[in-house]
């Protein structure tokens, strides 16, 4: 079965077909830096990694590109707020996002470039654009680049909006523009902005506009034309409709795929730092959800819905995870970890359609239940061959509980080789207990490590734990 893909500019699930045979390039539009990574950014990560890793499944030699904006009227406004210099804050906030990556057991991309390292190709896309009459320098001194919206008749097309309903596209006064909705190609330096935020160009000292940025890295990594172009639904317009038009507009075919995926909101907002909701990675941990069990409940989604986050949906995606990696982990210690096996028949068809993770994970549950049946009549076959094939659906979804992402390395397996020593030296004191037919003691130990949150279940081959409830 082909990969379908939802397309934003044809509004369509269309077949995937690369532009070259088992080869495929993605460009996943990343943050601008000038805050912290919060929960609602790291979903673009997993949802375009369990794409990614999809497409690797299927023997795609991937070439996956994630920018860096690392400059932008934002980032200079913190700047100014904060005294410091631009890619100061830039630098912070890129090491807290690939942190958190890491965290989440995100691929590291194929290359992840910097606005800022590609000024070069700015100018030569910028100076085609001026020689094709489909952009012009300001007349009013101010070193500013516009692009002609007027001058490109497809212009709205990606968003499915009429030019003449557009209002001003706000990222410049209107005074050197010969139309409002004309969108900034470069800027010329300001006197208000930091001294350190320019470069030399055809048209006087400035900077690169947004959406030039990704158009000149695109170009440099993917070529002319390319498969995938991917980021968040709230970048359909302005961001990759002025992708669109500058960059088919200088001769360049551009994406084949727009791959949009829903946002993360809170209370029916916009989840973001001016908003005052964002929340982050520590947030997360201090309600005792881990990193694995917040990247589950990413992937449960559909990639293109929205998910309104509250702390129930969350815990509750965190129980659900716990029940998964209970039976990989039971089954582990009865057979041996093993190997991924293969995908059943009904996982691949449901990822083909368009990433349906919900249904994707209800095929892996129905093997669970399988799986669990098989733990309970001691028949070790059903046991080994499920459990292969249950990790070879978790490892798709980057979240199988014995890959080294989860089980290696890192301050929380420190924490979690001090919590086995603790947890060890109680059913150590309670198996002593039972020894000795202390029956009160030996639950009292039992019932003070359920108070703690750790469950303990006896086993043939001796007690074992969790955290949280039990099945």
């Amino acid at each position: 079965m082909t990969l379908r893909l939802y397309d934003t500019a044809t509004r369509s699930v269309r077949d995937f077909v690369p532009r070259e045979a088992g080869k495929v390039g993605v460009y996943l539009c990343g943050l601008t830096l000038q805050a912290p990574p919060h929960i609602g950014h790291l979903r673009s990560g997993v949802n375009y990694d369990v794409l990614r890793r999809w497409l690797l499944a299927a023997g795609y030699e991937v070439t996956f590109i994630r920018n860096l904006t690392d400059i932008d009227d934002k980032l200079l406004v913190k700047a100014g707020e904060q005294g410091r210099p631009f890619w100061s804050i830039a630098y912070v906030n890129e090491l807290l996002l690939a942190e958190s990556y890491r965290a989440l057991n995100v691929l590291p991309p194929t290359y992840e470039p910097r606005a800022t390292g590609h000024i070069p190709e700015m100018h030569e896309l910028i100076t085609k654009l001026i020689a094709d009459g489909h952009a012009y320098p300001a007349t009013d001194g101010s070193g500013d680049v516009y692009f002609d919206v007027a001058s490109w008749p497809a212009y709205g097309s990606l968003s499915g909006q009429s030019p003449d309903a557009m209002q001003s596209a706000g990222d410049a006064p209107d005074r050197g523009k010969r139309d409002p909705r004309d969108f900034a190609l470069w800027k010329g330096a300001k006197p208000d902005e930091p001294a350190d935020a320019y470069w030399p160009s055809p048209w006087g000292l400035g900077r690169p506009g947004w959406h030039i940025e990704c158009s000149a890295m695109c170009w440099r990594y993917l070529g002319p034309e390319f498969d995938i172009h991917g980021g968040g639904l709230d970048l359909t317009f302005p961001h990759h409709e002025n992708e669109i038009a500058q960059s088919k507009a200088a001769g360049l075919p551009f994406a084949r795929y727009w791959v949009h995926h829903g946002l993360l909101s809170i209370g029916g907002a916009k989840m973001g730092k001016s908003a005052g909701n964002a929340l982050d990675l520590a947030y997360v941990d201090s309600l005792g959800v881990r990193p694995v069990e917040l990247r589950y409940y990413y992937a449960a989604a559909h990639y293109r819905s929205v998910i309104d986050y509250s702390e129930d949906s969350l815990r509750d995606a965190a129980t659900a995870y716990r029940r998964i990696e209970g039976f990989v982990q039971r089954a582990a210690e009865r057979v041996g970890a093993g190997q991924p096996g293969e995908l059943p028949a009904g996982f691949v068809a449901a990822m083909n359609d368009d990433l349906n993770t919900s249904a994707a994970l209800a095929v892996l549950q129905q093997h669970l239940r399988d799986g669990n049946t098989a733990l309970s009549a001691g028949d070790d076959v059903t046991v080994r061959t499920t459990l292969a094939v249950v990790r070879a659906m978790l490892d798709i979804l980057g979240i199988d509980p014995l890959n080294p992402a989860w089980t290696g390395g890192g301050r929380s397996n420190d924490l979690r080789a001090v919590v086995d020593s603790l947890i060890a030296l109680a059913l150590e004191q309670r198996a002593q207990a039972r020894g000795r037919k202390d029956w009160a003691a030996a639950d009292a130990v039992r019932d003070q490590l359920k108070l703690a949150g750790v469950v303990v279940e006896d086993t043939p081959q001796g007690p074992r734990w969790t955290i949280g409830e039990q099945d």
